[in-house]
């Protein structure tokens, strides 16, 4: 009898130290600025399915979150907010081009501060005197101030404007700066104005000659490949679709 219950005892005290040890997976997926609520419901939802896996989210400009990743930050999951991006992570080898899939579009938009009187419908508009500063991602790692130049450059205003552009780091910041009344007006995208529709208001939708669509892909060397197409699976699917949907996301 009392060996029967040493026995016992030293089962659940194994189970109790196996209990206690770390299972769940850690999932590190880096996301684009404009994806940041959605992407943090997205991970709540994720292991709330499944309990073995951990999301970590890394949010910022696609262009820097690249960079990062081609330095050898421990990525697994890379979604940005352009194809160019990700086509420069294909060409670098980061991410293999059959495993890329585009998940969600947006609307380019030009918002000003809620209660401004300087009416704008128009790029043209822009150059007006009353307009003095203007809130642009940098072109050269932000995929909105890529956008919004492509959108100047083809109305001829480029020059323009640009000696009135405030430079943003990524899109969060150039909305930051017009809600609080910093510039006269920013070039962000429609999701993000309607999360702070308290503090901005759309003057126009910008007219693109190419559609905004985020592409999103595992990593070529991820360390956890397998849980890494799981999550790009859901991000995929109807449950994930939901998600981007009820933060204005359309489907691509």
């Amino acid at each position: 009898m009392e060996h029967r219950n040493i026995i016992r005892l030293l089962v659940a005290v194994a189970g109790l130290v196996m209990a206690g040890q770390p299972g769940a997976v850690e999932l590190t997926v880096s996301a684009a600025s404009s994806l940041t609520q959605a992407f943090k419901d997205m991970a709540r939802r994720y292991e709330e399915m499944h309990p073995d896996a951990k999301v970590f989210v890394n949010f910022g400009a696609s262009g820097v979150l690249l960079q990062q990743i081609a330095k050898g930050a421990p990525v697994d999951v890379f979604a940005c907010a352009d194809q160019e991006t990700m086509d420069e992570a294909v060409k670098t080898g980061l991410v293999h081009s059959d495993e890329r899939r585009d998940f969600a579009t947006n609307t380019l938009v030009l918002v000003v501060p809620r209660g401004q009187s300087v009416s704008l419908g128009h790029l043209s508009e822009l150059t007006q005197a009353a307009v003095r500063r203007i809130a642009i991602g940098n072109p050269d790692s932000v995929p909105v101030g890529r956008y919004a130049r492509r959108a100047l450059e083809k109305a001829g205003l480029w020059e323009a404007v640009a000696t009135k552009a405030i430079t943003t780091q990524n899109v969060r910041q150039s909305l930051d700066y017009v809600s609080r009344g910093e510039v006269d007006a920013g070039f962000v995208y429609a999701t993000d104005a309607g999360e702070a529709a308290d503090r901005v208001r759309i003057a126009f939708e910008v007219p693109l000659d190419v559609a905004i669509r985020y592409p999103i892909a595992p990593l070529a060397d991820a360390a956890h490949a397998e849980e890494a197409r799981r999550f790009t699976g859901f991000v995929l699917s109807a449950d994930g679709q939901a998600i981007l949907a009820s933060h204005g996301f359309p489907k691509p």
